[in-house]
């Protein structure tokens, strides 16, 4: 299967291959970039087309505008990645945190223009339907640290340069802004299948909140529990690898299916 393999200021590809047999979208947590997914992209190559999302405001992007409404970071993010699955090539999208609401609203509206991926994994998110009262965004910048601190999601070196960690701040709490004064539609729902990946000791997502997204798919739907914070992927990415290697298997298996 030939794929297009260029870069865009959206859409980056660290391990490009023209052999790809299906495609992996992946869309980062607030404050997170594309290379987040580096390890990932590296992982699966050369037999998957391993896309990461860069957010405006940060690494190469910092010098433009956050955006900090989630439905409309969703119609951006919708534009461009119409042309680049519409060669029909099994595709999962992989979202943490923030990334996991917007992977669900972008696969809503994929949906909608007749495409979209066969399944969304929500990774360390409660489900869209959930609320929680949470105004991180408003505060000060050095409660915004404190936040990322106890999160543990941000790289160790940047958190010991105040400086740059300082020059971040702005994308972070569009981010923060973005996802906290988001509210889903409990109605919404998408064909494709959920899978959930969820901490077992996440502050910010509870066993009840992670099975909710059940309610936000008419497809098949599984809840994959791993030890570990907000985080956890982090420091279990070999388990993270199988159950997304799970649900790109089954996509191309579909795919055979009805090519057979």
């Amino acid at each position: 299967m030939t794929t297009t393999n260029t870069s865009t200021a959206w859409l980056r590809r660290y391990q490009p291959s023209s052999m790809a047999t299906a495609r992996l979208v992946c869309f980062p947590h607030a404050g997170g970039a594309a290379s987040f997914f580096h390890p990932m992209a590296t992982a699966f190559a050369p037999s998957v087309d391993v896309v990461s999302l860069q957010y405006p405001g940060r690494q190469d992007r910092r010098r433009e505008s956050c955006i900090d409404h989630l439905p409309t970071l969703a119609d951006a993010v919708t534009a461009e990645l119409e042309p680049c699955l519409a060669d029909g090539l099994p595709t999962v999208f992989f979202g943490h945190s923030m990334g996991a609401l917007l992977a669900f609203e972008v696969a809503w509206r994929l949906e909608r223009r007749g495409t979209g991926p066969g399944t969304v994994i929500a990774s360390g998110r409660r489900a869209p339907s959930t609320t929680r009262e949470e105004q991180v965004h408003l505060g000060d910048d050095d409660a915004l640290i404190e936040e990322i601190k106890r999160l543990n999601g941000t790289d160790a070196a940047l958190l010991a340069d105040e400086e740059i960690l300082r020059m971040s701040l702005p994308a972070i709490r569009g981010d923060y802004t973005a996802v906290e004064t988001y509210r889903g539609d409990p109605e919404r729902r998408i064909g494709a299948a959920i899978t959930v990946l969820t901490g077992d000791a996440d502050p910010k997502t509870t066993a009840d909140e992670a099975r909710g997204w059940e309610r936000h798919t008419t497809g098949a739907f599984r809840v994959v529990v791993l030890p570990g914070g907000h985080f956890f992927l982090v420091d279990h990415q070999p388990a993270v690898i199988r159950e997304v290697t799970a649900d790109l298997d089954r996509g191309r298996g579909q795919r055979s299916g009805r090519a057979g």
